[in-house]
């Protein structure tokens, strides 16, 4: 784990890379903050995280990291070791981390909860969404940080998710005052969806993924395929994070959308 700090004193501000060794693009946005310097008015952490997987070129070595929290010290397990490390650097600090997926072009944002500091920065990230984890946080970096707002980034190993994730994570750092240049004025109409569950997929040689990203699927309607055979909503739902060969064993998951940040029904 490699740790760079800007600004003067105790951080209270991180923005993390590299929790995935496939996932490269949090890592050239650190990289670039390093490289500006640009003077900031709360102190800043950053951290590549998993440098280990990232020399590989592989999402983990042991443990999938994001799935390790709040980690172990004395596991056999490299990311769990990693994941006691990080949640130690990270405690107390608003934190930002950058991902990328196989599933989506652009940025949405994954919180655990709709409160304060998701109301207050979200609307200010150029993000197409916000998804609440809900119930399917579970070892994730939420598990150890109370104040944490994941971003996916774009399609892995694209350009487009480095110009991205370097945009957001500029964005995050003006939302909460470190970098009050880069502060957005905030969208009201940014929609909000909450994850209900996983969509399975069984065995199979070829998948086929019918269905868009947040793009509403109602009952009765052919979703995806396995080798050919259609496989059909029995209640309706909202994809998040589908793709034919982005997991092993779900193509994905359902959400609800509660609505638009700011409003009643979030």
């Amino acid at each position: 784990m490699r740790v760079e700090q800007l600004g003067e004193g105790d951080p209270e501000v991180a923005v993390v890379g590299g929790i995935h060794g496939d996932e490269p693009c949090g890592v050239q946005a650190i990289e670039s903050l390093l490289d500006e310097q640009p003077p900031v008015e709360r102190p800043v952490k950053l951290v590549v995280a998993n440098e280990a997987a990232l020399e590989a070129g592989e999402r983990y070595l042991d443990d999938d990291l994001n799935r390790s929290f709040p980690g172990d010290p004395d596991s056999s397990s490299h990311e769990k070791r990693l994941a006691a490390r990080l949640s130690d650097v990270l405690a107390g600090c608003e934190t930002v981390s950058l991902h990328s997926t196989q599933s989506y072009d652009d940025m949405f944002a994954i919180v655990n909860g709709t409160g304060a500091l998701e109301r207050e920065v979200c609307p200010r990230l150029s993000v197409d969404a916000v998804v609440d984890a809900g119930a399917f946080d579970r070892g994730r970096l939420f598990v150890s940080l109370d104040s944490l707002v994941e971003i996916e980034c774009g399609y892995q190993g694209s350009e487009a998710a480095t110009e991205n994730a370097r945009r957001v994570a500029r964005e995050f750092l003006g939302a909460v005052g470190a970098l009050p240049a880069e502060r957005r004025e905030p969208r009201s109409d940014l929609p909000v969806y909450r994850l209900f569950g996983q969509v399975p997929k069984r065995q199979a040689r070829t998948y086929e993924v019918y269905a868009s990203n947040f793009e509403h699927v109602p009952p009765g309607e052919a979703f995806a395929a396995a080798d050919g055979e259609e496989l059909v909503a029995e209640e309706g739902f909202y994809p998040v994070l589908m793709s034919p060969y982005g997991y092993e064993e779900v193509f994905g998951y359902a959400a609800e959308r509660l609505g638009t940040v700011g409003s009643e029904a979030t």
